[in-house]
């Protein structure tokens, strides 16, 4: 569960990204629609022939191992220059049909991994609208079940971090891509550490932040708290009904806080403690000094397990900006924000 960065924090964490990747902005992170971003309105460039895009209307269903687009408008001409290249499509994985987002024509594939109940569209408006698309080839995904991946609806089996890492994977593969880095937070820093291990290969690098590799019983207090939406303040809850309805939206995270529980019955409450040996790629960990909602000593933890990475303590001054969800962008706001 993340944060947003504002100010001289935002201004750091570009610096430090910079240092894994140059060219990669941070800029503080606003829902999408601050940045005229919606499934309706991304401008389509030409396809070519081979990209055989299919438009998606109401139970329409995806031919086997092609990619549908969705029907897209014009973008506002002050804004048509940055977004041109930016395409929202559908690839066949793994039984699924998986929703990303695409923009950028560099030779270094980037994939954005949101968080709980996040999706590229609501996660990552920042970093599609700003990372270098020269330098990079962008993409930002919906796992299964979240964002407009759906059918199915999300579920939340003991593996279902595991499931998304591998869904990730082929997705870059199914586009592909021969190597990718991941900028994943909350759920999908988790991913992300998951996609690294068992992958070792095709990942070259990685940043990530709000992840953990185990949960604690002071975790469980925490995902408690923020089990009934009702509770959320209104400015967190708003997008995430518009995304989904208030129904779906309110089961889904009764659904998450059960499924992540789940770990803690596990020896060590473990998500993925041993898998951390098994990451290669230089490693970016990034933590928000006044997160309530993912403890120091998480980081600290991922620091000391993964060979080689680096940790870097974000300290946000003044009063946090108030979190989408677990799954929005950065470091972590008072728990407090959530609520009404």
């Amino acid at each position: 569960m993340a944060v947003s960065l504002g100010g001289r924090a935002a201004r750091r964490l570009r610096l430090l990204l910079s240092a894994l990747k140059p060219g990669i902005q941070v800029p503080r992170v606003r829902p999408v629609a601050a940045f005229g971003y919606s499934s309706n309105n991304l401008r389509k460039p030409n396809s070519p022939p081979e990209d055989r895009c299919f438009p998606v209307q109401s139970g329409d269903t995806l031919p086997e191992g092609k990619r549908q687009c969705l029907p897209l408008e014009p973008a506002p001409a002050s804004v048509q220059q940055s977004r041109s290249s930016v395409t929202s499509a559908k690839a066949a994985v793994n039984g699924v049909h998986l929703h990303y987002l695409r923009t950028g024509d560099g030779e270094r594939a980037i994939l954005l991994l949101p968080g709980m109940l996040g999706s590229g569209e609501t996660d990552f408006g920042p970093q599609i609208e700003n990372l270098n698309k020269k330098l990079f080839t962008v993409v930002a995904w919906d796992p299964r079940g979240y964002g407009h991946s759906r059918p199915p609806d999300r579920d939340f089996p003991v593996d279902f971090f595991e499931r998304d890492a591998k869904d990730a994977i082929d997705l870059m593969k199914t586009l592909n891509f021969k190597k990718v880095s991941l900028l994943g937070w909350s759920d999908g820093g988790i991913t992300a550490l998951i996609a690294a291990a068992r992958y070792p290969s095709y990942v070259s690098k990685m940043v990530i932040w709000g992840a953990n590799a185990y949960v604690t019983e002071q975790d469980s207090e925490i995902y408690q708290g923020i089990r009934d939406v009702s509770k959320w303040s209104e400015r967190t809850r708003k997008p995430l009904e518009a995304l989904y309805g208030f129904d779906y939206f309110a089961r889904t995270c009764e659904k998450w806080v059960d499924g992540i529980e789940q770990f803690k019955h596990l020896p060590d409450g473990s998500i993925c403690r041993d898998l951390l040996p098994l990451v290669q790629c230089p490693t970016l960990i990034v933590h928000g000094e006044k997160d309530p909602l993912v403890p120091r000593f998480h980081a600290d933890f991922l620091h000391r397990h993964v060979r080689g990475s680096r940790l870097k303590h974000v300290h946000i001054r003044g009063e946090p900006v108030p979190q989408n969800h677990r799954g929005a962008g950065s470091a972590h706001r008072p728990q407090a924000r959530w609520q009404a």
